[in-house]
């Protein structure tokens, strides 16, 4: 039989004697042996920290996530074999898709992100400087950092491609090393998926680590360094977070787990209109994909009362085309559970959602169509629809979870009843709303929103793009309160701050300035030695730090009526004196802002061809002091930070820019943002 190893000190490791059979969700035939009894959990700890962490940090958010996006790369070039192999796991080439496809997108959307948002270093600055001190000698900012221990991800048996790559491109951008566990029924999955990662030589040694079995005294070793992110039950969950090392040390723990799910039908959503049918759709879609295997599938359906035999009617006839069966055949539409235990514990849990309501579509029996697969080997359960006479009052109905094509149904006569039976989930992934009306989305979104970590709101404007109610995107936060776990994983950048520590650097410009390498106003600047001007410089010549200072510029009434002829602004602040005088934070007419930023434009741009490429915006432009006619203004433009985009053959430059008048107060203060020719060539 095949051995399904593990991954532990940069080597596979076989599995030991004591290995036991994962099986084939649909044939029930043996897919491989599977133990972790030959890995030494202390020891990937210690490696993942001695050799993985100090070889990540030596890197740069934007190297990192270059490293993530290659690995994207390599994978999506050869995720034809996941595909094949993932249908053992009850998963049809549509399901897989979500969990394959949506996996690989997803390090490629954080690969993304983390170039456009973090900077080129292997710290981020969090957050505006913060004055402590009269003068501005002293100063406060917050930077964050690495963690210096491991990333312990414990994965769900739903997703082994999706849940192990979800978890590990934010962990890894941000500068830890992982150790993954994903459920052993559906580990030999994600081993072909880490054994691809590892073969590409992409990864610096320590960086991942693999464990398929039991995960044993892992969590016995960990410190406040180390960082837990657990998929699973509730149960699980809170058993692992209560563990000794884990609370004696503080170690940061994120829980995915149980969730009753809602899905609303707005009051004005009636049979006919486009967001029924949206609504109907939408929920047939979270039975049957992934067989119902979702964290984020919906449990609950909460319809008004008086169209609650229309939705069964329609969810019948929708069931009525789903083929179930093995699911490496094209006409089959959703597959077995993950196992023949899952199916057990399905139609026990459906068993006890029917003590408060009735069983209307499906239950315990299958159809009597089922493709190319055996029941007796299989683990099948038919699409299962229950209704819940008094929602209100039911307790199993908002706490049991069948994982698996199951959804109740629950009646509702009020806007503000459908947020009550929401809210009696006890916390949850997510809740979708189906409404065009605009009031009702307004009130049930806010109701919604403390028991829920994402509220999908579709109507037939959005519905042709619109997602899907259970798909988690890397931009938003997948987690929710409550019984959900309480954790926010995904997110974008949220998702990677969650390895960092934050800590608040205190001290003078010049500290703050060298500590986090970017300009801070304040610290001590220079100029170049031979008076070269630095939009002559290439982006390796110049310095943070390196300033310009150009001016006096005096300022007339003539510019003030110039610019309001061509720009068309002839707000009265600039051209009625009267009017300005009466208004509170003028003396008299004042000088356009917008015309101040063009003429300190005209003042510090060298406008010959040369290394700037481009002007692409400007950031945090205040106007701080009035400048009247006759005030001349001096610009300080100092090079403030500088970001490489590597195979670009440039970079960002960021200045920070101030006007002064004569007084030496600051008019207008901003930051400009251009792109600078390299020495480094553009990939091709």
């Amino acid at each position: 039989m095949n051995s399904i190893p593990g991954y532990a000190l940069d080597r596979w490791i076989a599995p030991g004697d004591s290995a036991r059979a994962v099986l084939d969700a649909t044939t029930g035939e043996p897919v491989g042996q599977v133990s972790s009894d030959g890995l030494d959990f202390a020891a990937m700890l210690e490696h993942a920290r001695s050799v993985g962490g100090p070889a990540l940090r030596r890197m740069t958010f934007h190297q990192r996530a270059l490293m993530v996006k290659a690995m994207a790369k390599h994978l999506n070039e050869r995720k034809e074999g996941l595909y094949t192999l993932s249908a053992s796991t009850g998963a049809t080439r549509k399901d897989s898709w979500v969990d394959i496809d949506g996996g690989i997108t997803t390090a490629f959307v954080y690969a993304s992100k983390a170039r456009r948002e973090l900077p080129d270093e292997p710290f981020f600055v969090d957050g505006p400087t913060e004055v402590l001190s009269r003068e501005g000698t002293f100063l406060g900012r917050h930077i964050c950092v690495p963690l210096e221990g491991a990333a312990i991800h414990i994965n769900a048996f739903n997703f082994p491609v999706w849940g192990l790559l979800e978890k590990l491109a934010p962990a890894l951008i941000a500068g830890m090393p992982v150790i993954a566990k994903p459920a052993t029924q559906t580990c030999y999955l994600t081993q072909v998926l880490v054994a691809q990662i590892i073969d590409s030589g992409l990864l610096p040694p320590g960086a991942l680590q693999l464990i398929c079995g039991s995960a044993g005294d892992l969590l016995d070793h960990v410190t406040c360094q180390d960082v837990v992110a657990f998929t699973g039950s509730a149960a699980t969950g809170m058993m692992l977070k209560q563990r000794p090392a884990i609370v004696n040390n503080a170690v940061r723990f994120t829980m995915e787990a149980d969730s009753l799910n809602c899905s609303v039908l707005g009051p004005d959503a009636g049979p006919g209109t486009p967001e029924f049918d949206l609504y109907v759709k939408e929920l047939v879609r979270e039975m049957t994909t992934k067989a119902g295997q979702k964290c984020t599938a919906t449990r609950r359906a909460i319809v008004p009362a008086a169209h609650c035999q229309a939705v069964v009617e329609a969810v019948q006839a929708r069931l009525a085309k789903t083929v179930l069966g093995d699911p490496r055949l094209d006409a089959v539409r959703m597959g077995p559970l993950v196992s023949l235990d899952q199916r057990r514990e399905v139609h026990e849990r459906i068993g006890e959602l029917a003590r408060e309501g009735e069983v209307v579509l499906g239950g315990q029996s299958l159809p009597t169509r089922l493709e190319g697969a055996d029941p007796a080997r299989g683990a099948f359960v038919a699409p299962t629809l229950l209704y819940c006479p008094k929602p209100l009052q039911g307790e199993a109905v908002h706490s049991v979870e069948a994982f698996g094509p199951v959804s109740t149904l629950m009646p509702y006569d009020s806007v503000d009843d459908a947020i009550a039976l929401a809210a009696k989930g006890g916390g949850s992934l997510v809740g979708s709303l189906f409404t065009h009306d605009r009031e009702v989305a307004a009130d049930i979104v806010l109701g919604m929103a403390a028991w829920h970590g994402r509220v999908y709101v579709v109507d037939r404007d959005s519905a042709k793009e619109a997602t899907g109610h259970g798909s988690p995107l890397p931009h938003l936060i997948h987690g929710g309160p409550g019984r959900a776990g309480g954790g926010e994983e995904l997110g974008g950048m949220r998702g990677v701050l969650h390895y960092l520590q934050r800590a608040a650097v205190q001290g003078s410009p010049d500290v703050l300035s060298a500590v986090c390498r970017r300009y801070v106003r304040g610290a001590a600047t220079h100029q170049d030695s031979e008076g070269l001007h630095p939009f002559r410089k290439r982006f390796e010549a110049l310095r943070v730090g390196e300033s310009l200072v150009v001016g006096p510029r005096k300022i007339t009434e003539q510019d003030v009526e110039a610019f309001a002829a061509l720009s068309g602004d002839r707000f009265y602040a600039h051209m009625d004196s009267d009017a300005a005088k009466a208004n509170p934070f003028f003396d008299e007419r004042v000088a356009h802002g917008y015309f101040l930023v063009s003429a300190a434009a005209g003042m510090f741009v060298d406008p010959a061809p040369g290394p700037v490429l481009a002007n692409y915006g400007l950031e945090d432009l205040r106007f701080l002091t009035p400048v009247y006619f006759g005030d001349e203004i001096t610009v300080h433009f100092t090079c403030e930070q500088k970001t490489m985009r590597y195979g670009q053959g440039y970079g960002e430059v960021r200045w920070a820019v101030d006007l002064r008048n004569q007084h030496g107060e600051i008019a207008a203060s901003y930051t400009v943002l251009t792109l600078v020719d390299s020495e480094q060539p553009a990939a091709h």
